[in-house]
């Protein structure tokens, strides 16, 4: 197990600049609870003040990226070449991809955000609480869950699919920086790129952790009358990180795949369910009209720092979004990169940004549709739910106006489990990955130990942010981990652009494109399966 400290499989300064920042923290956190809350406070503040504009305008950059590069020649180049062939089914591979790359974001936010808007919505001329603020409740929904969020995985994914795959770059997030840099980018710049992301995440995941253990806490109170309390996240936070430790030294895919099958089933059918027994012509209605309303407003949103009129509303909440996806983005991309090998780039941006957010966009129709209509028309007060009780809970007296509202509420902590159960699986693995040498795609898996260590951080600085702040911790914890990545998103968007405009320079397989340098589109009689040969046939540089 402690293996990596004795054949040098270890990438030290990729590992230990991050785990020893994390330990600083959380010892800091537990000598001086004050000291430590208002340094987190004024971070964030800081980033907030300075940069709040620059997350805006990056996550609209990223998106009109992701359109140019699918409609561009180079959507149809093939990962890992004209013959490669998927790892995974179309359907395992969406499964896949909407597990990792939502965690339990969608869980956790679907009905207390809308709530939280409606009641309270930005300064914008809209009065809380009325039919105006439950529009924009919707509209925001498709705005913080969609299509600008996924274009913050989607950038750095594709690159590293097309670095890892087609370029021959080594297992690492410098290898994304390969078309600015050169060479350079595999050396020193790389190994800080890898070591600035592994905190990054650290910091996302444990928000993400964190909202979960929040979260079941909350059902287990209104089910069992469990009471919250340190302990009892304590609890959940060790069962969580335990189940996805196992899972992931069981072997990547082996453990992933069967989770992701299961909670890509309930996914589907939970909105299903909310639809038929809930108020289905309402909320079609409304969610078209709120669509429309978002599609009118896009821009405005997107833009909103609230700056002349002081407002905190896009700090707490849009700047928060794009924070918190921008922490996972890094090693999200290495994940979703390395299982999109044998698609083209276009199937890869249609599956990873196109039908991830049209999900999103019937999810939260079902959800928080559904939530603004019994606020609105059935006297249920999901408002003072939320502010008595707080974000965890709200979802649970939401579930309670359903038939077998305790089946239904079972099932929801179940799929909050498997979500981020999944979702670590996958990161820890990653992380393990970037930490290592000699991770290549016939040997793609980090030591058991790499897996064990960043487990047990994740899951002690999430409890860490909850106890000492709850869900604003979270918040913060967020913002933290975003900040650093903010600007390395900013690069891999133009190292992309580089290669979108000739991806024959880069190209390991120059076969695949005419003298010209545009590409030859081939027969598509690619099987859908488990299949690693094609990429053994010529492996990448080891990381």
């Amino acid at each position: 197990m402690f293996s990596d400290f004795t054949n040098g499989k270890l990438k030290k300064s990729v590992f230990w600049p991050p785990f020893l920042l994390l330990i600083a923290a959380v010892i800091y956190s537990f000598a001086d609870k004050e000291g430590f809350a208002k340094l987190t406070n004024d971070a964030n503040y800081w980033i907030f003040i300075h940069f709040g504009w620059l997350f805006m305008l990056t996550a609209m950059a990223l998106l009109f990226i992701c359109l140019a590069v699918c409609f561009a020649p180079i959507g149809k180049v093939r990962i890992g070449g004209s013959h490669a062939k998927p790892l995974l089914s179309r359907w395992k591979w969406f499964a896949i991809t909407l597990c990792t790359g939502i965690a339990v974001g969608i869980l956790f936010w679907g009905v207390a955000e809308p709530m939280s808007v409606f009641s309270a919505p930005p300064n914008v001329g809209i009065k809380g609480s009325s039919t105006d603020a439950a529009i924009y409740a919707m509209s925001t929904m498709y705005f913080h869950w969609t299509f600008l969020p996924y274009a913050i995985y989607t950038v750095p994914a594709l690159l590293f699919a097309f670095a890892y795959y087609n370029m021959k770059k080594p297992f690492s997030l410098g290898s994304l920086l390969y078309p600015l840099l050169g060479e350079r980018s595999l050396g020193i710049f790389g190994r800080i790129t890898d070591a600035v992301c592994v905190y990054a995440l650290v910091l996302g995941m444990a928000a993400s952790l964190g909202m979960g253990i929040l979260s079941i806490a909350g059902g287990l109170s209104k089910l069992f009358l469990i009471k919250a309390n340190l302990i009892t996240w304590a609890v959940i936070d060790i069962v969580i990180v335990v189940t996805f430790v196992i899972s992931a030294i069981t072997g990547l895919m082996n453990g992933i795949k069967w989770l992701c099958d299961i909670n890509g089933k309930i996914f589907l059918a939970l909105p299903i369910y909310i639809l038929v027994f809930g108020s289905a012509t309402f909320v079609a209605n409304f969610s078209v009209q709120s669509l429309g309303h978002f599609l009118k407003n896009f821009f405005e949103m997107a833009f909103y720092t609230g700056g002349i009129t002081n407002d905190q509303w896009p700090v707490w909440w849009t700047i928060f979004c794009w924070a918190n996806w921008m922490a996972w983005a890094p090693i999200t991309g290495v994940f979703l990169g390395r299982i999109g090998y044998g698609y083209t780039v276009r199937e890869f941006i249609g599956v990873n940004l196109i039908g991830t957010s049209l999900f999103g966009m019937v999810w939260f129709a079902s959800f928080s549709g559904s939530a603004l209509h019994m606020q609105l028309f059935q006297n249920v007060n999901l408002v003072e739910v939320l502010n008595t009780t707080g974000s965890e809970s709200v979802i649970y007296a939401f579930f309670q106006q359903f038939p077998l509202s305790v089946l239904l509420s079972s099932l929801f902590i179940l799929t909050i489990y498997l979500s981020y159960v999944t979702g670590s699986d996958a990161m820890t693995s990653s992380i393990g990955g970037l930490c290592s040498t000699g991770i290549s795609p016939e040997s793609p898996e980090p030591s058991m130990f790499q897996k064990v260590i960043w487990g047990g951080m994740l899951g002690i600085v999430a409890w860490v942010m909850i106890a000492f702040a709850g869900i604003d911790g979270v918040k913060m914890l967020s913002n933290l981990g975003g900040f650093p990545v903010l600007f390395l998103e900013i690069a891999w968007a133009a190292a992309l652009v580089k290669v979108a405009w000739n991806p024959s320079k880069y190209d390991y397989f120059k076969e695949d494109y005419t003298k010209d340098g545009y590409p030859i589109i081939f027969k598509d009689d690619q099987d859908q399966g488990s299949n690693l040969n094609q990429i053994n046939a010529n492996p990448p540089i080891q990381g």
